[in-house]
């Protein structure tokens, strides 16, 4: 499998700093992308734990005689088990530095991870960051936010579009890193056709751009590097209220 990639992140055009951070291990093809919140800078923190801690687990579990720190799910493999058991580890670490320090009360972030395996696609998530797969002219949404707007859609699927551009809590998550000691972390798998791409991003950028215009904006760049630019440079022209995110990736069988 050949993989190219892009990414760039920026601070929008409200926000005083960015919360958002992302990461990619080359040889484990793992990608992260993590968006922070909490006050006094420390969303910045947690986002940059999150990455690095998977990241450290990914380093330290190369053995395969390496303990862990989480008992297998018999439902998933072990590839599956690898980046849950990654993104779980995460959170702990984030819960318990932020019952430590004062300062870091209260924070927490999302994280989404999309990992290349063979000819699979691995994408586990906690949280409203998102993953796209692009595939030809089609786009489609492969994570589910952890959201009041996504739960209150489960309860109404009947909601139309003009009650949910006005549901009045859509950017509340319902779960996160760093709420609670223990997490759930949603994660599925897919067969990569050749040519497929994936977006990571944070809501900055999906909260900002719609699904088309976001295609379109992919479609349209010359190559990886200018489509983030170009995403991140529509997600401000559209107001930036939020930190943007946007890690691209190309599959090449």
């Amino acid at each position: 499998m050949k993989i190219r990639y892009a990414a760039k992140t920026d601070v929008g055009m409200k926000r005083g700093h960015n919360e958002d951070y992302f990461s990619l291990m080359e040889d484990e093809q793992l990608f992260i992308v993590a968006d922070g919140m909490g006050g006094h800078a420390s969303g910045e923190v947690a986002s940059k734990m999150a990455a690095e801690a998977i990241s450290e687990f990914y380093q330290r579990t190369k053995d395969e005689e390496a303990t862990w720190p989480y008992k297998m799910d018999r439902q998933l493999n072990y590839t599956e088990n690898r980046l849950v058991c990654g993104v779980k580890l995460a959170n702990y670490r984030i819960f318990h530095a932020a019952a430590s320090e004062i300062r870091f009360k209260g924070m927490g972030t999302t994280v989404v991870t999309t990992l290349i395996q063979g000819d699979h696609v691995y994408v586990a998530h906690v949280g409203d960051s998102r993953v796209y797969r692009l595939r030809g002219d089609q786009m489609e949404q492969l994570t589910r936010d952890h959201s009041l707007l996504e739960d209150y859609k489960n309860a109404k699927p009947d909601m139309t579009e003009e009650e949910e551009r006005n549901f009045p809590h859509k950017n509340v998550i319902t779960r996160a890193l760093g709420m609670r000691e223990t997490v759930q972390v949603d994660i599925q798998s897919s067969k990569i056709e050749d040519g497929d791409a994936f977006l990571l991003c944070s809501d900055g950028l999906s909260g900002m751009v719609p699904d088309p215009k976001i295609l379109e904006t992919v479609r349209s760049a010359k190559d990886l590097e200018a489509a983030v630019n170009a995403l991140v440079d529509e997600a401000n022209r559209a107001g930036g209220v939020d930190n943007i995110t946007a890690l691209l990736l190309e599959c090449h069988i």
